[in-house]
């Protein structure tokens, strides 16, 4: 009896749901034992893991973590590991996508071998979460490089929130590890929550405003897209301060530098909001220094 050639074969279905969702399995557990003890994790901790796929990582974080959260997409998966870890009470597996997941309201941590596809989506729902302690991320190593610095170049991302979230670079997994093997090497992106901030909590939505113009490319460079809204001798003030040349491009402006310029120009106009929606800034007097 013929096979109905209409209906698609189990291993050609499984290739589509890797491919579809980003699937690309650790199967190292020397290199997940390297996450998780890069992670920082202890078993005092709650963690919420994303995509564990076949459990490679879930079984590292385990011998670490106290509790742990994981959801995966993958319903078949997501059976598979209810069922392995039916009787241990310090796990709950989920069937959701991670990114409808709503943040716990108390301190967590988490660590993932992440879905490339849905990278900047799960970073930015990390840097999002108000009790986020950590994530340990793997990542492409390209996306890991680019937002730590490591290229010489800094994102709009890293520095949005850099007063608040440190995000630096880990080891470096190769791609071997995998299955299926991915086309680029992998690496840790870490996120670290600052337990005190940089800049007060009251100043961060001008400074958040601060970097929406600096990224905004209307002047060539970071210091002449502050003249489109600062006075020059403000401007040329605050970047000597933090030793920004007049001709930098704003990518090439560390974390560090850009935190001097917002305390340099507060002291210069004080204090500065949006005025409305058409980028206006409005000048005001405050006493002190933000």
């Amino acid at each position: 009896m013929s096979r109905d050639r209409s209906l698609p074969r189990a291993r050609d279905t499984r290739a589509s749901t890797r491919k579809r969702l980003s699937q690309n399995f650790l199967t190292d557990a020397g290199a997940a034992r390297l996450i998780v003890r890069s992670s920082g994790i202890t078993a005092d901790d709650l963690v919420l893991e994303i995509g564990p796929g076949d459990g490679m990582l879930t079984r590292q974080l385990l011998a670490s973590a106290g509790r742990i959260r994981a959801y995966e997409i993958d319903a078949r998966y997501a059976d598979r590991l209810r069922g392995r870890y039916a009787d241990n009470d310090r796990i709950n597996l989920y069937n959701r996508d991670f990114r409808t997941v709503t943040a716990p309201d108390e301190p967590f941590a988490v660590v993932a071998n992440v879905p490339f596809a849905i990278t900047t989506d799960l970073v930015r729902w990390c840097l999002a979460a108000p009790h986020l302690t950590s994530a340990t991320l793997l990542t492409q190593s390209e996306f890991a490089r680019k937002h730590s610095g490591d290229y010489g170049r800094w994102t709009k991302l890293t520095i949005t929130h850099w007063p608040t979230v440190a995000i630096e670079l880990g080891p470096r997994i190769p791609r071997a590890n995998f299955h299926p093997v991915p086309r680029v090497d992998t690496a840790i992106l870490h996120l670290h929550r600052r337990p005190t901030p940089l800049l007060p909590t009251p100043a961060l939505t001008d400074y958040h405003h601060l970097v929406e113009l600096g990224f905004s490319g209307v002047g060539g460079s970071l210091a002449n897209s502050l003249r489109h809204r600062f006075p020059t001798p403000i401007v040329r003030a605050a970047c000597t301060a933090a030793g920004i040349a007049p001709d930098e491009p704003v990518g090439l402006v560390d974390p560090g530098r850009w935190v001097v310029l917002y305390r340099s120009l507060g002291r210069g106009v004080k204090s500065y909001r949006y005025r409305n929606v058409s980028d206006t800034f409005m000048y005001q007097t405050r006493k002190g220094t933000p």
